[in-house]
């Protein structure tokens, strides 16, 4: 660039002598140096062969650091609010306090629809039909083992049944309850039953006689009941409009609110905040809780406007979704714990009854009364969804490939 005394002509001044411009060229000089910010004695971008020793290591540091994309650029979240798919679930019963429907982790969806339980293999498209009960009775609930080896079924005469989903065999009945089981939740081989007499059954699998505890508090139908994922507390919620929480090995609960002024069916701990509960109340309660288990303090709460029937936590974002019956028919995703509205979806032309979600935690499935089941991809993850590195194994499969169902 050179100085700029030789791009502007400023006198130069080296070795105590001094070369003048006559006045008015001098004060132009100045004046068109200073307009353009030059210092009239220093060099433009003047090279030094060292940067000061202060800062030598940082400047090191900081350009030497590689150029990342940002997190928008990667991959920016879509949220769906159409569905991927929609399936006829002919027969489905319009009951609140049911619990039809449930996801293994082998990528199995079984939903129970009047006499039958139904069984979608969604890696193959097979499907299964497992079991028909008395024609004066009709599939109550169902629940997956943690493995997706074993399905539970609770019936309305109070039997609950354990099948092999493999070999479509069933394992064994495990009878006792005197109405109808509306609930169940596994803890490895233990499981536990809500019965509309308000009782609660743990059942041990492996034994003959499997009936190893009863818990009694609710004095209404249990219609939610949810085991934490370490195992050691156990979450119920009633028509009683009651939530308890149980250790794993009492008989009486360790707490119990009564803040609902409905049934709570819809229970979820957070995965990402263990001591965190949330509970959602029906139709004259709407309302979703948030309970610190440890302390037994409400921490938040949020009015719905509709009568709540399934929480479910995001593992990879800061978010929750619930599904809504009257008046609504809606679902909602809420980021936590801000609570902000993230997103609402129109989802179904009558209540939705249940909800479950995939095994990747990116794909809600929902049933509703209008006997309907569909699947909302509301979770994305970025992660899950790169391209594997040169060596790993891709695979393209969707959960849904190959899936029909009539």
């Amino acid at each position: 660039m050179g100085e700029p005394s030789e791009q502007l002509k400023i006198p130069q001044r080296e070795s105590g002598k001094e070369q003048y411009l006559n006045s008015n060229e001098f004060e132009y000089q100045e004046k068109l140096a200073e307009a353009c910010g030059v210092a009239l004695e220093r060099r433009i971008l003047a090279f030094n062969l060292q940067p000061p020793s202060s800062q030598k290591e940082d400047l090191r540091q900081l350009y030497n650091q590689p150029v990342k994309p940002s997190t928008s650029i990667r991959f920016k979240r879509r949220i769906l609010t159409s569905p991927e798919r929609i399936l006829d679930a002919p027969g489905l019963l319009d009951d609140y306090y049911l619990n039809l429907l449930d996801w293994s982790i082998k990528n199995i969806v079984a939903i129970g629809l009047d006499q039958c339980v139904y069984v979608w293999n969604a890696d193959t498209g097979n499907v299964t039909s497992l079991e028909r009960t008395n024609p004066s009775d009709y599939i109550a609930s169902l629940s997956w083992s943690y493995n997706g080896d074993y399905l539970a079924v609770g019936t309305s005469d109070g039997d609950i049944q354990i099948w092999d989903v493999l070999k479509e065999q069933k394992v064994r009945s495990m009878l006792g309850h005197t109405a109808r089981v509306g609930v169940l939740t596994w803890n490895k081989h233990i499981i536990s039953s809500g019965c509309k007499d308000g009782s609660i059954w743990h059942h041990d699998t492996r034994v003959a006689q499997h009936k190893v505890a009863e818990l009694i508090d609710h004095t209404s139908e249990v219609c939610g009941l949810k085991w934490h994922y370490n195992g050691e507390q156990l979450a119920s919620g009633g028509n009683d409009n009651r939530v308890n929480i149980w250790d794993a090995r009492a008989s009486t609960p360790k707490l119990t609110k009564n803040n609902h002024v409905a049934a709570v069916k819809a229970l979820a701990w957070c995965p990402w905040q263990s001591h965190i509960l949330a509970t959602g109340g029906g139709s004259y309660d709407r309302h979703i809780h948030f309970w610190n288990v440890n302390s037994g303090a409400r921490v938040k709460s949020i009015d719905t406007g509709s009568q709540v029937t399934s929480i479910i936590w995001s593992k990879d974002f800061k978010e929750l979704l619930s599904t809504h019956g009257f008046p609504d028919h809606n679902m909602t995703i809420w980021s936590y714990p801000t609570l902000n509205k993230v997103v609402d979806i129109p989802a179904h032309e009558s209540r939705i009854l249940h909800s479950a979600i995939s095994p990747d935690n990116q794909v809600v499935a929902t049933a509703a009364s209008d006997e309907n089941l569909k699947f909302w991809r509301v979770f994305q993850s970025a992660k899950k969804n790169e391209k594997p590195k040169n060596g790993d194994k891709e695979n393209t499969g969707s959960v849904f490939d190959g899936l029909t169902i009539r």
